[in-house]
This record gives C-alpha cells, structure tokens and sequence, in this order.
C-alpha cells in the first residue's frame, strides 16, 4: 500500500464563515490556519493547497485577553537605518484597518514561502458584518460552539 498523495486538480475547496465577535484573536487564528492548509481533510498533502476559502467578518469586535490590547506591540522596519516602528494593538484597533491583527496572526501561523502565499491568499477579512461573496454561499463554521475558551467578553 502507498502513501495517498493529493494532486491539485483533485482538490475540494469549501467555503467558511466565521463571526470574530467576542473571539479570542490567537484561539480564532489556529483553527483558520488550521483550515487554511488543509490539516483538518484526511487527504491532507503537505507540498498542495489543499486547504478551503475563509471569511471573517466582524475582525473589528475580537477579544484580545488580558491587557494585550494595551501592552502588545507590533513592530515594522522601513528600511532605512534605525527606521523601525511600532504601533500599540489598541492604536491598530481603533485605526482605518482594524482587521489586520487577524490577517497578521493568521499569516504568522501559516509556513513562509510560495505554498504559505498561495494559502493566505484563500483568506478574506472584513472589519464589518457584510461580505461581498454570497455567491460562493460559505458554509458557517461556529468558532465560539469548540471549546469555552474561545470567547470572552471584551
């Protein structure tokens, strides 16, 4: 008996929706990671995108525990000497693009290189409540009903 390998043209993507509100950003960004690859199929390739299309909305309204929404800092570099910056997860939220703290903790969970790349492009993030892919019609994945930990109250 052989070990099954996947090939791309037989690969299945589904769609999911996930409600971020009053979900824990680390908790929320390993099960879609999780998602992302393909870890959860049992035809499972680690060298194919295999993992299904996600949608989050509602990244605006994610629960940061303990006092990470004030002491968690992001850092980014410029390029240019002594150009690095660093922005608070509280100025992030209240900013033009609160989502990114989802994007970010998704894309650090996910392997760099090509492959990642690809995976992370099947991730959407939408602040709001509303998603312009209703036609894809995604299935709802409730995040909060897996485990207690998942929520917290903000």
């Amino acid at each position: 008996m052989s070990t099954y390998s996947a090939k791309p043209a037989e690969v299945e993507k589904k769609w999911l929706l996930i409600d971020a509100e009053g979900l824990v950003v680390g908790r929320l960004a390993s099960i879609v990671a999780l998602r992302l690859r393909g870890k959860h199929k049992p035809t499972f390739t680690p060298h194919v995108d295999d993992g299904d299309n996600v949608i989050i909305v509602n990244a605006e309204k994610i629960v940061l525990t303990g006092r990470k929404r004030e002491q968690k800092v992001y850092y980014h570099h410029t390029g240019y000497i002594g150009g690095i910056k660093e922005r608070t997860a509280k100025f992030i939220l209240e900013g033009k693009f609160p989502q990114r703290i989802v994007e970010k903790a998704i894309e650090r969970m996910l392997p760099r290189g090509p492959l990642g790349r690809r995976q992370l492009g099947n991730l959407r993030v939408y602040a709001g409540p509303d998603h312009p892919h209703t036609a894809q019609q995604p299935e709802k994945l409730d995040v909060a009903a897996m485990n207690r930990k998942n929520t917290r109250s903000a």
